[in-house]
């Protein structure tokens, strides 16, 4: 009868270790999931929707996106289409508008209305898009933001729908001795006001996303996902394609309470929109939350 092979006590240990750690990396593999509705800010196809909203929507529909974000909001149409027209539209082509972006001046006049027509396409998240250069020279500027954007958000959750802001890199530079970023966060309720982070400009100003996170927990519902090319110029680029790292602030999504990711690309320097926008969806593929 042959013997059977001598294994030593290091061997064992390491064996069990192994065997004991395989069932975690399973359990670990099996929680981390694809994005399952990405999502797209349609700003990214501005002139191709000028052009033909209605091929440029479809062709959306086509590389794979579910959900988009509108802009654009005008007259009481979505890109030049009533909210019931836009509203049988979306649901056409298999797509769901969660969220959309507005303009301060819109919030401070027929904001009720507008508010009813968004609802109308199902949003449940208002973004302020932007704040002008000359509506924010100083830092008492912010705090009048902050009372803004308290009684916007309470005409929306009226009609179940959840305010937030939309940053660039602008909020981040001090001013007066202090972050406008920093006001918005610490002065408005943070049930009725929550953030939408773009991650692009949050990194070119020098912030982290995940310890925004950390410092300031469920407060994020919504991201731009934005790369960031790996030149000197840092422009912007395709999702997968620069240098940041999504996995990374993708592996804190709970913690930052984020409930829908938005592709964006600001400027197309290679390509077409439409190009670049099938590029980062095959890219968010490979994402996981």
């Amino acid at each position: 009868m042959a013997q059977s092979p001598t294994i030593s006590r290091a061997d064992f240990l390491k064996t069990s270790a192994l065997a004991l750690s395989l069932p975690l990396l399973t359990r670990f593999e099996a929680q981390a999931k694809p994005i399952k509705n990405v999502g797209l800010q349609l700003y990214t196809l501005r002139t191709d929707l000028s052009k033909d909203p209605d091929a440029t929507m479809k062709r959306v529909a086509e590389i794979g996106y579910k959900e988009v974000e509108t802009f654009g909001y005008n007259d009481g149409k979505f890109f030049g289409k009533t909210p019931q027209a836009f509203k049988e539209q979306l649901k056409s082509l298999g797509l769901t508008s969660p969220s959309g972006h507005y303009m301060p001046n819109q919030l401070k006049s027929g904001w009720d209305k507008i508010v009813d027509d968004a609802a109308t396409i199902g949003q449940k998240y208002m973004a302020c898009a932007y704040i002008m250069p000359a509506e924010r020279t100083k830092a008492d500027d912010y705090k009048g933001f902050v009372d803004l954007f308290n009684k916007a958000a309470e005409t929306c959750k009226k009609a179940g729908i959840q305010f937030v802001y939309h940053n660039h890199d602008f909020e981040f530079q001090p001013l007066n001795g202090q972050l406008g970023y920093d006001i918005i966060l610490k002065g408005t309720d943070p049930k009725l006001v929550k953030m939408e982070l773009d991650l692009y400009w949050t990194i070119i100003a020098g912030k982290d996303p995940v310890e925004l996170f950390k410092q300031n927990p469920g407060r994020f519902p919504l991201v731009h996902m934005k790369d960031i090319a790996k030149t000197e110029k840092k422009e912007f680029a395709e999702v997968g394609t620069g240098s940041v790292d999504f996995q990374r602030i993708l592996n804190a999504a709970k913690i930052g309470g984020i409930q829908h990711y938005f592709v964006e690309q600001d400027a197309v320097t290679k390509g077409t929109p439409l190009e670049a926008i099938a590029t980062s969806f095959k890219n968010m593929q490979k994402l996981s939350v």
